[in-house]
């Protein structure tokens, strides 16, 4: 059965996430590809309930208050729901599907709950098999990572919420918490070799069409070598 491409956008919190997707969905549709944009959690559908309970603190105001296999679970089950029900057809069809955080968003926010390596690597381990074994979800073809400065995205996060008068989630409300998690995201990219791409220099974040073209040329690259075999 012929297969699309799952090509993931990845990164912490204030990283510009949704802005590069969107820009990147648009240069590859005026290029002629067939491309379908998703996103997760995918708020607007029934299955992103527990998700949305979770991060608006229902089971406990800190992310710690889950556990990693339980939080995994919700987000999981969210991603199932999507693919079944939106995409799937179109990536057995041989299209491109784009996403905005997929996996990979689990990988680290939940293992950055367990300080041991052991454990952590367990869990990574029992989340590949769950998603990709046990779910039937697809492996991503290529992630690319917006390495965005941890202190950079403290601001432009606040000044997002102040803009759109938003509540923050149990994740954003917690610095500290989205510190580790970008360590996490420099450990697991080296891990899984998803494609690093800064998004700030001294500072300050970098221009947003600087950041596209260089997605725009990786992901280019990825398809070219794909139409070659």
């Amino acid at each position: 059965m012929r297969k699309g491409k799952l090509i993931v956008i990845e990164a912490g919190d204030g990283s510009g996430k949704a802005t590069q997707t969107e820009r990147l969905y648009e240069h590859l549709r005026q290029d002629g590809r067939k491309v379908h944009r998703i996103s997760f959690p995918d708020y607007e559908a029934e299955s992103s309930v527990p998700v949305r309970m979770y991060l608006r603190g229902d089971f406990g105001s800190h992310a710690g208050d889950v556990n990693a296999f339980a939080a995994s679970t919700f987000y999981a089950v969210d991603r199932y729901a999507s693919f079944r029900m939106k995409w799937q057809k179109y990536y057995e069809a041989g299209d491109i599907i784009l996403a905005d955080r997929y996996t990979t968003s689990n990988m680290v926010h939940q293992a950055v709950k367990m300080e041991d390596e052991g454990e952590r690597r367990a869990f990574l381990d029992w989340l590949w098999d769950f998603e990709f074994g046990k779910l039937g979800l697809p492996v991503p073809d290529m992630v690319i990572f917006l390495d965005m400065d941890p202190e950079v995205a403290d601001r432009l996060i606040a000044m997002r919420a102040k803009k759109q008068a938003q509540a923050k989630d149990i994740h954003e409300k917690d610095r500290a918490y989205l510190h580790r998690c970008h360590g996490a995201y420099l450990e697991l990219a080296e891990k899984y070799q998803w494609h690093r791409i800064r998004c700030s220099d001294a500072g300050e974040p970098r221009g947003i069409g600087e950041i596209h073209e260089e997605v725009y040329r990786a992901v280019c690259g990825l398809l070219k070598n794909e139409e070659h075999l």
